[in-house]
């Protein structure tokens, strides 16, 4: 195959491959800029099919970031601007086990003590975090089931971590001082 030839075959088929992909995006609005996470809804079904019911629903929408833990985690997604906890569906099951880890730029469903307590909240990993995986069947083991990965806006995030924090009653010491809202999240 002559070189020409050859170059035109492997753009067509880079292109027809990546027009090929179907993964499934989210576009977080905030009054900081954009965020867009791309779903991983073969890895993490539940999880997946969960979040798009939150953000169908609309309860995201004027949601806050109420905890940002500088080169950790960012997390929103379960509290008003009030302060109110929001409308939340049934736990869910949790999929720590599907393989993916807590890195840089993923996004992971929080949870309390219990292994399958997550309902709404969600963080995003700002570094490599390998405790928050799986580790054993225990609760304090089975870690945080990671669902997404920032396609676009990491430098938002970059940009909420210089936040001041505060303690705020019945929420903890690291509220941001500026109210970080998440305005719109829609699926694209």
């Amino acid at each position: 195959m002559p070189k020409k030839s050859l170059i035109i075959f492997l753009l067509l088929n880079l292109i027809f491959s990546y027009a090929g992909t179907s993964a499934e995006q989210v576009v977080l609005k905030t009054n900081y800029g954009i965020i867009k996470i791309e779903l991983f809804t073969k890895e993490s079904p539940i999880t997946t099919d969960n979040f798009k019911r939150y953000v169908k629903a609309g309860l995201y929408d004027g949601t806050i970031v109420h905890r940002i833990n500088p080169e950790f985690v960012i997390q929103g997604g379960g509290f008003t601007k009030s302060h109110d906890e929001i409308e939340t569906f049934d736990n869910i099951k949790n999929e720590a086990t599907n393989g993916l880890k807590n890195l840089k730029g993923t996004l992971a469903m929080a949870r309390y003590n219990n292994k399958d307590s997550a309902s709404s909240q969600f963080f995003f990993n700002l570094k490599d975090n390998p405790h928050l995986d799986h580790r054993n069947d225990t609760n304090s083991g089975y870690g945080y089931a990671v669902f997404a990965k920032v396609v676009e806006g990491f430098e938002v995030l970059e940009a909420m971590q210089k936040i001041p924090t505060a303690y705020v009653e019945n929420m903890g010491d690291a509220v941001p001082a500026y109210p970080v809202i998440i305005q719109q999240v829609s699926l694209n």
